[in-house]
């Protein structure tokens, strides 16, 4: 469910010049809601939103549902104060899982190969190899919103350009259920009467401090030299990539496969505490779920980052980068509570029973710097070695521990993913 601003005036006849114009962005419109309203014929026109329990967030709403204020990351406590006679349904990942997968195969893929999907319900398509088949990207364009809505009876939004900004950009002004054609010549133009939080990445805290500097609209930032932008970010990256996307600009290429990034596990508390123990058990649970996914996708990982949602919803992350790349709840736990506590600026001394300062509603893990176990090689420490020495069977309880875990997964594989788990 998108959030980015829209203008009714983007929303407009650009002129019908394609060339050049061969990456599409193709973005379901609100999706989860869509799919439940799919399945339950009977819902269509009410406002239906996706997220319940008293401590959840709504994951998408209805168009109907946002008349009354109400989106997606808001807690759905809230969306119930505004939208009273709202539908309120779980979350289902695996049907709307289920049917993402089928829209990119049967219809996406149906057209070029040139996909890369970046969410469960948008991706870009690269129509340059098939334009010979199909003619124009906008005949293309058509096709998929034909097929989407007649097939699976949901609506998408597409977006037509010459690079993956502009055509992301595009599609958000098009919604809901509409197809914006940007010609490769009008791209800053179209791009230049946004306001800043119409570009991708600029969130409230860029925003803000570009504001800072006189910067309030996209035309603004494009008055702006590199030098300037790299004063006012702190960043000469930074700088250079709004430079680029004031401008209209977007060297990136459409990517139809990309590795996975990170895989992360996390988990809200019925009611917010300060209980060290609650927390870090919550960070036990997260660690035990990413662990057993690396293993079964045969990954490790390097950095492991933790996660906490405060009771204002406001958030907070820390990384770390470990000395070896692991696929063991039992080294990625501790990690976590460390993290936990320099997060939260305490002693790394501080022992269960010490109340944290902030209430926590939310905590989780992700693991990222992802390589293939086969063919990583780990570099033992020094301490590892010595244990190795000293131990009658050469293992190491790092070692012992990381056999165990892998046990388990056989257990969860034989009686269920909750059947056992890992302890601290």
């Amino acid at each position: 469910m998108s959030t980015a601003p829209r203008l009714e005036a983007a929303k407009r006849d650009w002129g019908h010049d394609e060339t050049g114009c061969t990456v599409l962005h193709i973005d379901m419109d609100a999706f989860y809601a869509s799919l439940e309203i799919a399945r339950r014929p009977e819902l269509k026109g009410k406002p239906v939103i996706i997220g319940t329990g008293v401590r959840s967030v709504v994951s998408a709403a209805s168009y109907e549902a946002r008349e009354y204020g109400v989106n997606s990351a808001m807690a759905t406590a809230r969306a119930r104060q505004l939208c009273p006679n709202g539908i309120f349904l779980p979350v289902d990942m695996a049907y709307y899982r289920r049917v993402s997968h089928a829209i990119m195969t049967d219809v996406f893929h149906a057209v070029t190969p040139q996909v890369e999907q970046v969410s469960v319900d948008e991706g870009y398509m690269d129509v340059s190899a098939a334009l010979l088949r199909w003619g124009s990207p906008s005949a293309i364009g058509a096709w998929i919103r034909q097929e989407v809505e007649r097939r699976f009876h949901v609506t998408c939004s597409v977006g037509i350009a010459a690079n993956k900004l502009v055509a992301k950009m595009a599609s958000t002004n098009a919604k809901p259920n509409g197809m914006l054609l940007i010609p490769t010549a009008r791209s800053a133009e179209f791009v230049q009467m946004m306001p800043l939080r119409g570009i991708p990445g600029i969130g409230p805290s860029l925003e803000q401090r570009l504001n800072s500097w006189g910067v309030h609209s996209v035309r603004d930032l494009a008055a702006l030299d590199e030098d300037a932008l790299a004063h006012a970010t702190g960043s000469p990256a930074a700088a250079h990539g709004l430079w680029m996307a004031s401008h209209g600009l977007d060297e990136r290429k459409v990517t139809p496969y990309t590795p996975e990034k990170s895989i992360g596990s996390e988990n809200t508390l019925e009611r917010d505490t300060t209980d060290m123990r609650v927390v870090c058990d919550l960070l036990r649970v997260a660690c035990d779920d990413v662990a057993s996914t690396l293993r079964r996708r045969g990954l490790v990982a390097r950095t492991l980052t933790v996660k906490l949602r405060f009771a204002d919803l406001s958030y907070r992350t820390r990384s770390h980068t470990m000395d070896s790349p692991t696929d063991a709840a039992s080294t990625l736990y501790p990690h976590s509570v460390a993290q936990l506590k320099a997060m939260l600026e305490m002693p790394q001394s501080a022992g269960p029973d010490t109340p944290l300062p902030k209430l926590i509603r939310l905590a989780g893990v992700s693991a990222s710097g992802l390589t293939e176990a086969g063919g990583t090689a780990v570099q033992p420490s020094l301490d590892d070695m010595l244990e190795e020495s000293a131990s009658p069977t050469e293992r190491t309880s790092a070692a012992r521990l990381r056999d165990a875990e892998a046990a388990l997964d056989e257990v969860r594989r034989k009686f269920g993913r909750r059947s056992a788990s890992f302890g601290a």
